[in-house]
C-alpha cells in the first residue's frame, strides 16, 4: 500500500540526513497518514480515507468533505474520492 494521501495527494519527499560534519546520507520524508471515517452531509453516508493529519486539517478548514472534493482538482484525488465526487455531483445535480 502507498503511503500516499487519498485527499490531498501529498506523498513521500527525498532529502538528506546531515550529520555534525557535515556529512549528507539519503533519506526519505513520509506523510503522516491515518485511517479515518468523514461524513458527507449531501449523501447522508461516511468513508473511509487513509488522510495526512494536514489534509485532515485542510478538509475541516474549508467546511467538510463535500466543500473539499468540489474544490479539489481530479489529478489530486485517488480512484476511491473521484466516485466519491461523482457520486456526490450526481447527488447535486438532482437537488438542483
Amino acid at each position: 500500500m502507498s503511503r500516499i494521501c487519498e485527499l490531498t495527494g501529498k506523498g513521500r519527499q527525498v532529502g538528506h540526513n546531515v550529520s555534525h560534519a557535515n556529512n549528507k546520507t539519503k533519506r526519505v520524508f513520509l506523510p503522516n497518514l491515518q485511517k479515518v471515517t468523514l461524513l458527507s452531509e449531501k449523501l447522508d453516508r461516511s468513508f473511509k480515507f487513509r488522510v495526512s493529519t494536514n489534509g485532515l486539517r485542510s478538509v475541516e478548514h474549508n467546511g467538510g468533505l463535500d466543500n473539499w472534493l468540489i474544490k479539489t482538482s481530479d489529478e489530486k484525488l485517488s480512484v476511491r474520492a473521484l466516485k466519491v465526487k461523482r457520486e456526490l455531483k450526481k447527488a447535486m445535480g438532482e437537488a438542483a
